[in-house]
């Protein structure tokens, strides 16, 4: 009887650790990644942001400035500086 009493508390303590084991998941996949992908879009909008307000910077002073899409340049200036004063 003591073999079954063992082999059942064996039993037990493997199903606990199994339940510990998928609660860490769980905890992981509903907590932890969304927060941490959440920094992550977070920073990619403030650099696309910065990105955008330096081109729009650098336009406005009539400079011209090289955007390359793929195998294409083009080039951006504020349409303020190719307006003819009257």
């Amino acid at each position: 009887m003591d073999m079954k009493n063992n082999k059942i508390s064996l039993l037990v303590k493997i199903l606990i650790l199994v339940i510990v084991i998928l609660l860490a998941i769980m905890a992981y996949v509903f907590f932890v990644r969304p927060t941490i992908t959440g920094y992550a879009i977070e920073g990619q909008n403030q650099g696309y942001q910065y990105a955008i307000l330096q081109i729009a910077q650098q336009a406005a002073t009539c400079q011209q400035v090289p955007l390359t899409v793929g195998n294409q340049t083009i080039n951006v200036i504020a349409v303020e500086c190719l307006q003819v004063p009257q």
